[in-house]
């Protein structure tokens, strides 16, 4: 099985300042990786670095030729502005398939099928014409996955998705999140900071610290010293 994406001892930063080094990782098909860490660790560079947005200061990154055609469906952290965003959550899920339109200054049939079917998935065609800003936290992240799922189906890469979201709304979230990940095949890499809830919901961690301190499957990170540190077991 190809990766997606392969990262061999890279780094990422900003005007020849490392943020995060020596990065081993790989994306593959249907994987659900949690990327956890402390504020400052480096979790947001590298996602960055991982959607191209950064070129690579050391190491190497490796895209997959499919993703370079379908691109990476990216949900990021949500500004008060974004918030407050006055479109209909049909603008708003149809905007996803912008990178497919290319210079055309309207949307394809085929385009409107796709948004309509990404609704679907996510429960939200009854929100149609209701204005993105009046929905609850839990809906405007289902529009958001939804326009995510517009720009691909391959790899959905989601940065602190339920900052905000009440602990009722958030549980919601990680079963859409799963739902897409084992029923449809879509990979998942999502930023947390709330580690107990990444290990209950992903299948591979990947623990920063400007470093990885660890990289390997949920059952390896509890077991290893880095996860029985940072989830209350005996090794402090």
């Amino acid at each position: 099985m190809k990766p997606l994406i392969e990262c061999v001892e890279a780094g990422f930063g900003y005007e020849n300042v490392d943020v995060v080094t020596e990065v081993t990782m790989e994306v593959l098909p249907g994987d659900y990786i949690g990327v956890v860490g402390e504020n400052g660790a480096g979790k947001s560079t590298l996602i960055k670095g991982l959607l191209g947005l950064l070129k690579p200061t050391s190491g190497a990154i490796t895209i997959a030729e499919e993703l370079k055609k379908t691109g990476i469906g990216y949900l990021p952290q949500q500004t008060a502005a974004q918030k407050d965003f006055p479109a209909t959550v049909w603008e708003v899920v149809l905007s996803g398939t912008l990178s497919r339109a290319g210079y055309r200054p309207f949307y394809s049939r085929e385009e409107k099928k796709l948004a309509e079917v990404n609704m679907g998935r996510l429960g939200i065609e009854d929100l149609k014409y209701k204005c993105y800003r009046d929905l609850s936290g839990g809906q405007k992240q289902r529009v958001l996955i939804a326009r995510a799922l517009c720009a691909t189906e391959k790899l959905l890469i989601l940065d602190e998705p339920i900052t905000g979201l009440d602990p009722s709304a958030a549980q919601e979230f990680y079963q859409v999140v799963k739902h897409l990940n084992r029923d449809q095949g879509v990979a998942i890499l999502m930023v947390s900071h709330d580690i107990q809830n990444m290990v209950r919901q992903a299948g591979k961690i990947l623990h920063l610290n400007q470093k990885v301190l660890f990289y390997g499957t949920v059952e390896q990170y509890r077991n290893s010293s880095v996860g029985r540190r940072f989830l209350g077991g005996e090794d402090t």
